[in-house]
């Protein structure tokens, strides 16, 4: 039975939450034939996937070797991998001959990717989001492959719209977002050509207490600021559910390459969660700037229907971060930028302040 505590009162607490297989996960590795390596382990999600996986393979009672490779530029990344029991390797994706040593294994997630700071040094965006998969591509190409791609590579749109979908012609604005669709383009490129299974997996928002487009709205609320109502709406996706659907599709990978939309499945309002977290914190509400009735929303119709509902309720997940919040716990200063819509995201330390 998935318990749901009622608040949490540590990281520690929090990453055990985080890492937690469903039954469906602990079951896909009794099937799964191989090894798993995790490229670009090293950012938000991979430490959570990491151990996911670790875990998953414990509880299914079978051997793998769970790889998590990056540069892990993070602090504390590489060793919170190795003690959810991982193995780790320090690579530049970038360089054929580092990528070339890296140990082969059936099934591969591929994480690295690079969104914050394309403003001004474009070149190094479209270097790892297309170079780096062609490297990779070239390297396990007798693999499976998740890829992790992003919602920004469709049109913005209403929310009426009930989303962008699969088959939705991609149309992305921005350097990052072009450089996603580049990515997109070399995994599709070399499924065929090489006959890799290959997913593409199209993730909207993860969220969970430390990052994410609630605790952008929540911190900023807290702080008294005003909140930029350009994006109206918006969907997500707890962590924890986006990591085990990931694990999950690597049954789901195909030639040509398969695309799916991950995220919640309610287009939800920025103005509620507003209002709640003004209430929660007693703290008035100012906005500024003007609806501009689009965004980045995804239909999630798909993956839905592939894997059902997702577990972690909103009104948990909303309860959780304000919690956190008030009693000041750790936050990461990456945020979501969700309230872009020219594809423009900055490097917050060279904004000069924010």
């Amino acid at each position: 039975m998935f318990h749901f505590p009622d608040y949490f009162h540590t990281e520690e607490q929090l990453d055990d939450f985080l890492s937690t297989p469903y039954s469906e996960t602990v079951e896909m590795m009794k099937r799964l034939k191989g090894d798993i390596i995790i490229l670009g382990a090293g950012g938000k999600m991979g430490p959570s996937l990491a151990a996911t996986a670790v875990r998953a393979c414990q509880e299914a009672g079978v051997e793998k070797r769970i790889i998590a490779v990056d540069l892990f530029h993070e602090k504390g990344a590489e060793e919170k991998i190795k003690k959810a029991g991982a193995e780790t390797i320090v690579c530049d994706l970038l360089d054929p001959a580092q990528a070339a040593a890296l140990p082969r294994a059936e099934n591969v997630i591929f994480m690295a990717g690079r969104k914050f700071g394309t403003v001004g040094s474009e070149p190094l965006t479209w270097m790892i989001n297309v170079i780096v998969p062609e490297i990779v591509c070239r390297t396990f190409c007798k693999s499976r492959i998740v890829a992790f791609s992003t919602g920004c590579v469709y049109a913005l749109v209403s929310p009426e719209s009930g989303g962008s979908v699969e088959t939705d012609v991609p149309m992305p604005v921005g350097e990052y977002a072009n450089s996603c669709l580049g990515r997109e383009r070399v995994f599709e490129y070399y499924s065929e050509r090489c006959n890799t299974p290959i997913l593409l997996f199209r993730l909207n928002y993860a969220v969970e207490l430390r990052y994410g487009v609630l605790t952008d709205i929540a911190r900023k609320i807290w702080a008294e600021e005003p909140l930029e109502r350009s994006v109206g709406a918006f969907n997500f996706i707890w962590q924890g559910d986006a990591v085990n659907r990931a694990l999950l599709c690597l049954e789901h990978t195909s030639v040509p390459a398969f695309h799916l939309n991950v995220t919640g499945a309610d287009t939800l309002a920025l103005e509620g969660f507003a209002l709640y977290f003004s209430d929660a914190f007693e703290k008035k509400l100012r906005f500024k700037g003007t609806d501009l009735r689009k965004g980045y929303i995804s239909n999630a119709a798909h993956s839905i229907k592939l894997f059902g509902a997702t577990r972690v309720p909103m009104v948990d997940i909303m309860r959780w971060t304000a919690d956190w919040i008030q009693r000041g716990g750790v936050l990461y200063d990456k945020p979501t930028h969700f309230e872009v819509t020219d594809g423009q995201f900055l490097d917050e330390k060279k904004k000069g302040g924010g």
